[in-house]
């Protein structure tokens, strides 16, 4: 079977077994047409071609050209997941990828704000929406709504006005593996969103004359907003902040799921809210608080 139709056809039964994002059957089609590239460059056309030390050059070759460890393991999970599919669907007799091995992937701590920087950025864009600006009234629900439940950038666009329960200050979101749950917000998020529905939605609805749309947050023109709009604002945002880290909407997700854990909230309650699959994933924010009540503790305490 040649190389390129088996990541197809790989990706394909992925995306439709597993139900994968639309991002990481991307990604895992990115990653896969790199080691297919790098195996025709060694004459490995065919799937039979494929063998560890194979999969081990191309491997080295990406840590040679100064891949990050993070990337490095990402694309030996896709080649041990395709090797398997292959064996076991009788495209080869033996699985290639079984002993392939990649470097841990560095273990960076999410960025973190503190509540008065959360406070000072929703004060600044309260002072903006005061004007009667549709686009700062939106952009209030918008962050306090970010902040209020974690939420992903892609499940905050993908919001419809169906997905909101205004009397039970919950939001239905779509996650990944298109799997649904109810996250809760609070009172403050409740009255952004009432405010920029009532007054400032009707106005960036007008503006997009051609159709109607059902999702929650609208751009400036009117249409369902996107992540780059959302990345740009949390940016901007952040930008004049002390801290280092990325400083799009995913800072807001670990802030707020941070800030839980400080107030005392259950690991499975916060594992639950941000729709995490394992709870291993959800610990990395214990390691946040750890290192804040580090951070705390030598600043406050005489005898740190």
């Amino acid at each position: 079977m040649r190389l390129e139709r088996a990541v197809d056809d790989f990706v394909v039964q992925l995306a439709s077994e597993r139900g994968l994002s639309a991002n990481t059957a991307k990604a895992y089609r990115s990653d896969l047409d790199a080691l297919a590239a790098f195996a025709g460059g060694r004459g490995a056309h065919d799937t039979s071609d494929l063998d560890l030390e194979l999969l081990r050059d191309w491997l080295w070759q990406d840590s040679r050209s100064g891949l990050a460890k993070s990337t490095i393991a990402r694309r030996s999970a896709a080649a041990r997941g395709l090797t398997a599919w292959l064996a076991r669907e009788g495209h080869t007799t033996a699985d290639a990828g079984a002993r392939l091995r990649a470097p841990k992937a560095d273990q960076h701590l999410p960025r973190v704000l503190t509540r008065s920087q959360v406070d000072g950025i929703l004060d600044s864009l309260a002072a903006l929406a005061a004007t009667g600006d549709p686009v700062a009234v939106r952009d209030v629900a918008l962050i306090e709504l970010l902040y209020a439940s974690a939420l992903r950038v892609g499940e905050l666009v993908g919001l419809d006005l169906g997905s909101l329960d205004r009397s039970r200050l919950t939001v239905r979101v779509t996650g990944k593996g298109s799997k649904d749950r109810v996250v809760p917000f609070g009172v403050p998020a409740l009255r952004a969103i009432d405010e920029y529905l009532a007054t400032a939605r009707p106005k960036l609805a007008a503006r997009n004359s051609a159709e109607e749309t059902t999702a929650i947050f609208l751009g400036a023109r009117g249409k369902r907003i996107n992540s780059r709009t959302v990345y740009q604002l949390v940016a901007s945002l952040l930008a004049d902040l002390p801290g280092t880290g990325p400083a799009g909407p995913h800072a807001l997700r670990h802030t707020a799921a941070t800030h839980l854990l400080d107030g005392g909230a259950d690991l499975r309650a916060v594992q639950e809210l941000l729709g995490h699959a394992s709870l291993g994933t959800t610990q990395l924010y214990t390691h946040v608080s750890a290192a804040r009540l580090k951070d705390t503790y030598r600043v406050a305490h005489p005898r740190a």
